[in-house]
């Protein structure tokens, strides 16, 4: 947690991962965001991963120190409400992030004619807002068909949600562009991130766009051989599983004499007329003869050798291990890294919390803050920034029109 950004208030309306994730970044940068979710929850309020009470893990996870109002969004009087919470005045106010269809009551029509500067971030899943997942998106892009062995016969999805999180981040940096724009200008607008253009234009930036247009062919699948350069798992004496890449001039050299494979590698230069030292997509195009090298070499070390024997060459490397190993055992993921920090969280329980994945330099950072109950926040939020009276709020209560942490448990 820092506080660059203090002062800069986000009235979050979202689920799922990407718009969530994009409020987080920015709190964790010292913005204040304000989330507001139906009375009972969101349509992720209960996704898993669960603790054993059935709180979710994965809610928790996203919305660490963020501030919680529970509305009722079915009825006009909830909407509206919601509504002036975006709209609310302030220089540093008035900054939306949703993942919300463009049409409704929160489409940027409606909410710009009560504030005309007001900036809005919009997640989506089809440029044509279509509803679309990280998962039909990737499945839509040809991701899955390579991914997986050489001879899988169907389509591999990967674990990790990578266009969700990316949209987060690109939500956050498009965020802050649009508020450089507004701070020099005053104007306001709306920033669109589809899911289905992030992931089509990764790809195009990774070249692979182009690489399908120039040779008429999808990429093959390759298992775990790294594409266009050196790389792959191999296996120890010990039986334990590494992944090694050589992408530049050092690297290869130094997997090279560490190995003791400098003259097999010399041999295979002679007989192919190529040198390997320079040209990374040629020890891709060779892999099927350096790979058996390798293989042979690692299978005479055990993983334990490995650090003092590939460290200092810069062979870069890294071992296969589970979440709970890392965690566990591996200093670089586990209370030796300040990026997590151990918290009391509203599940009941206490694990590492990760706070801002950045350090800056010459700034300490503060604790990362437990999510929020749902709810918990709703007297403070409409008090402070709609500057409702008591009255107003009991009003508000009565109606069941918002609830407080209580009510909002009641009713789940």
């Amino acid at each position: 947690m820092y506080r660059i950004l203090q002062g800069l208030r986000i009235v979050e309306g979202a689920s799922f991962i990407a718009a969530p994730s994009c409020g987080l970044h920015l709190l964790q940068m010292g913005a204040e965001v304000i989330r507001f979710d139906d009375i009972g929850g969101g349509p992720d309020f209960d996704r898993w991963p669960l603790a054993p009470n059935g709180r979710s893990l994965y809610w928790e996870g996203l919305n660490k120190g963020k501030k919680s109002i529970a509305i009722d969004l079915r009825r006009p009087e909830g909407r509206e409400l919601a509504a002036r919470l975006v709209t609310a005045p302030g220089e540093q106010s008035g900054i939306f992030l949703t993942n919300f269809p463009e049409k409704g009551f929160l489409s940027l029509e409606r909410l710009a004619a009560l504030r005309p500067d007001l900036i809005t971030v919009r997640v989506m899943g089809w440029a044509d807002g279509t509803p679309a997942l990280d998962y039909t998106v990737n499945a839509a892009a040809g991701v899955p068909l390579m991914t997986g062995p050489v001879d899988a016969e169907g389509p591999i999805n990967h674990v990790l949600p990578a266009w969700d999180l990316l949209a987060g981040a690109y939500a956050a940096f498009g965020l802050l562009a649009l508020e450089r724009r507004r701070a020099a200008t005053g104007e306001g607008g709306e920033l669109k991130v589809p899911l289905s253009d992030l992931a089509i234009a990764s790809l195009g930036h990774l070249g692979q766009i182009a690489e399908v247009m120039v040779s008429g062919e999808d990429r093959p699948r390759m298992g775990n051989d790294l594409n266009g350069a050196f790389g792959r798992d191999f296996e120890t004496a010990d039986g334990e599983r590494v992944m090694i890449v050589a992408l530049t001039p050092r690297q290869w050299s130094g997997l090279v004499d560490v190995l003791g494979i400098a003259g097999q590698v010399a041999a295979l230069e002679e007989e192919l007329g190529i040198s390997f030292d320079t040209d990374a997509g040629t020890r891709f195009l060779h892999r099927g003869r350096l790979f058996p090298l390798v293989e042979a070499a690692m299978k005479l070390r055990r993983s334990t050798e490995l650090p003092a024997l590939f460290d200092p060459a810069g062979v870069c490397w890294g071992p296969y291990q589970s979440l709970k190993t890392a965690l566990d055992k591996d200093p670089r993921f586990g209370a030796a890294n300040p990026t997590l920090q151990p918290i009391d969280h509203a599940s009941g329980h206490r694990y590492a919390t990760p706070g801002a994945a950045a350090t800056v330099t010459g700034v300490g950072r503060e604790m990362p803050r437990r999510a929020p109950f749902l709810g918990e926040h709703t007297d403070e939020i409409l008090a402070d920034v709609l500057g409702l009276s008591d009255g107003e709020i009991g009003r508000l209560h009565d109606l069941r029109v918002v609830a407080s942490h209580q009510e909002a448990e009641k009713a789940r």
